[in-house]
């Protein structure tokens, strides 16, 4: 499965505001807009780590998911959540033939951390993209106090350190915690917070 952002997320959506007031930055100054760059590009890679560990997109978005073969049978599962509407579904032959399907045909099982796609089959040598719309909100305000408080500190502790490699904090990962895939099948995650595989006990669908 690949996943790629249909449209890279804006800079004016990223709350350069909310950093600056977390690092205690003056603001009113001839020159604040020097450090905007160095705080945007902090602010992506403290969201991308904090996607990555949770597999939740924090500010809404809209991305494409490709399904082959080698993903498996069954239910689709989206990589990114809380899903907000599924755009276009299309089945993609091996000789490169498109076929879009109708809304009514596919159904998406909400769920807060493994939303799914039922109704879909993957074509023989062939794949499926799934375009959808996956986060909490287009404005920092729509986001979880503690996912943006998580952002927010990763980004600082990486501003106030820019040369450290240390893994996420303990603070950090229990503001995260909530939002990690829960553990399934006595005790142990069934895959990782990213997992893009169905669920085992659902049957195979004809293709």
């Amino acid at each position: 499965m690949d996943l790629t952002e249909e449209i890279p997320l804006a800079s004016a959506l990223l709350p350069l505001a909310e950093l600056r007031s977390h690092l205690r930055l003056g603001t009113g100054f001839a020159d604040d807009a020097v450090q905007n760059p160095v705080l945007e590009q902090i602010l992506r890679a403290a969201l991308a780590r904090v996607e990555q560990k949770t597999g939740k997109s924090v500010l809404t978005r809209r991305f494409v998911a490709m399904f082959g073969e080698t993903d498996g049978c069954g239910a689709m599962v989206l990589p990114r959540a809380p899903v907000g509407a599924v755009v276009a579904v299309t089945r993609i032959g091996a000789d490169g033939a498109r076929s879009e399907l109708a809304p009514s045909t596919v159904r998406l099982e909400d769920d807060p951390h493994r939303p799914r796609l039922h109704g879909v089959s993957i074509p023989s040598g062939g794949v499926v993209e799934v375009i959808f719309d996956a986060g909490y909100g287009a404005s920092w305000a729509d986001v979880p106090a503690d996912l943006a408080q998580a952002v927010l500190s990763l980004a600082g502790a990486a501003y106030e350190d820019r040369s450290a490699t240390e893994d996420i904090s303990e603070g950090v990962r229990a503001m995260l915690a909530p939002y990690r895939m829960p553990r399934l099948f006595g005790g142990h995650n069934h895959g990782t917070a990213t997992d893009t595989r169905p669920d085992p006990r659902r049957p195979c669908r004809g293709r």
